[in-house]
């Protein structure tokens, strides 16, 4: 079993492009549709609880399914998988850019990676919403979590129009959560 946490993270690190946001997707393809390690539903709680924790999203999401799968070995494994390939190839890209950085195709490779990483966002984004809103077996009116729903509205908004601390926003829509589905 380390084994196969060690090299799906290696798979994970390797094809991880984009930054976090943009690595979520691939950690949820391997996660979820390969390995079958977790549920969609799982996989989103997840990445709240990585969104509350310091570090990379990829290391602490591979720190938490490997000590899933396999304790404190598969959580050490799990994170040296998910490193090992960025470490590598980091220091050839580095290499390679400081050498050929004035040739024209190297800007359109570059280019072309931020419009991956940006539809790699967009999907991550929209698998994740579609997790949250909609509870049941699809997303039909009937699934959908209507406080979910405008929580992720207002958040939206109060985040891109006052710049707040995300995190506070979390902590908000969690009480809010938690107070509506006690009293309820």
């Amino acid at each position: 079993m380390l084994l196969e946490i060690f090299f799906v993270f290696m798979k994970i690190g390797a094809l991880a492009f984009g930054g976090a946001y943009a690595s979520i997707a691939v950690v949820e393809k391997q996660v979820v549709e390969v390995a079958k390690w977790m549920s969609y539903s799982e996989f989103s709680n997840l990445i709240a609880i990585d969104e509350l924790t310091p570090g990379p999203i990829i290391i602490n999401s591979a720190t938490f399914i490997g000590m899933r799968m396999g304790g404190i070995p598969g959580a050490i494994i799990a994170t040296l998988g998910a490193i090992t390939p960025p470490i590598i190839i980091t220091a050839l890209l580095l290499f390679l850019y400081r050498k050929y950085r004035e040739i024209k195709i190297v800007s359109e490779i570059l280019f072309a990676l931020k419009c991956m990483a940006l539809a790699m966002v967009i999907s991550t984004f929209i698998s994740i919403g579609v997790a949250t809103i909609f509870t049941g077996s699809g997303a039909m009116i009937s699934n959908t979590d209507y406080l979910l729903l405008m929580m992720s509205l207002a958040s939206f908004f109060i985040l891109r129009k006052y710049k707040i601390n995300p995190l506070y926003i979390m902590l908000v829509c969690g009480v809010i959560n938690l107070a509506i589905k006690t009293l309820l």
